[in-house]
């Protein structure tokens, strides 16, 4: 990497490199099943979806769920999404967005809140480990804010990238939070978890495709 900071990018996951909307969907009404919720429609996902995520429920409740629920749902929720994530796969053009970047000689990472242990495998799996500096999961509970977990991603990564260098990719209002968080720029992608409509409040340029995502990081990071 050298001593010069780069434009570096920070992607997420769930919903932006890996287009999963349909096992997140089925996986959260399998949730909702266990404590007899109707299901919803991934537009209404788009719509209500927000972090932490007890949050979220408690707009379909009216209620907070109780420690109870939550870790039933929980748990439910990522049985679910194993078993559906195997028809996922790539969101198009990613794959060669990563390597454009790369080649360009900028650097790049992944956070994310998907547990680590299982988001690696799943990373190499698609073969584009390789464009990464750093891969990380989430390691405590599920559930939370993605900013703590920037300010230690960056921090692994000190000397090689810059907050001000830095941009975040991701398709939730929490991952323009987190990068506020530790002094970086954030573009956030529609086609994910948030509707468009409920992430124009963040206060960060909103995009509907990748490649969109991609150039204005790189004017922003210039």
């Amino acid at each position: 990497m050298g001593t010069q900071a780069r434009a570096h990018i920070v992607w997420d996951w769930n919903g932006t490199l890996f287009h999963d909307n349909d096992a997140i969907i089925g996986a959260t009404n399998a949730a909702f099943a266990e404590l007899g919720l109707a299901p919803i429609t991934l537009e209404q996902y788009r719509s209500l979806y927000c972090v932490p995520v007890p949050k979220f429920y408690e707009r379909l409740l009216g209620r907070l769920p109780t420690d109870a629920e939550w870790e039933l749902m929980d748990g439910v929720f990522h049985r679910h999404y194993a078993e559906h994530r195997v028809r996922c796969g790539l969101t198009d053009g990613a794959a060669e967005l990563l390597a454009g970047w790369r080649s360009a000689g900028h650097s790049q990472s992944l956070l994310s809140m998907y547990v680590h242990d299982e988001l690696v495998p799943l990373v190499r799996g698609f073969g584009i480990e390789t464009h990464f500096v750093r891969v990380e999961g989430r390691t405590g509970p599920s559930g939370g804010s993605k900013a703590e977990h920037m300010v230690r991603h960056l921090r692994a990564l000190a000397g090689a990238v810059e907050p001000a260098r830095t941009v975040v990719i991701g398709d939730a209002a929490d991952d323009a939070v987190a990068a506020g968080y530790v002094g970086a720029r954030a573009v956030l992608y529609t086609g994910g978890s948030h509707s468009r409509a409920s992430l124009v409040g963040a206060g960060v340029p909103v995009v509907d495709t990748l490649e969109e995502a991609v150039a204005e990081a790189q004017r922003i990071a210039a």
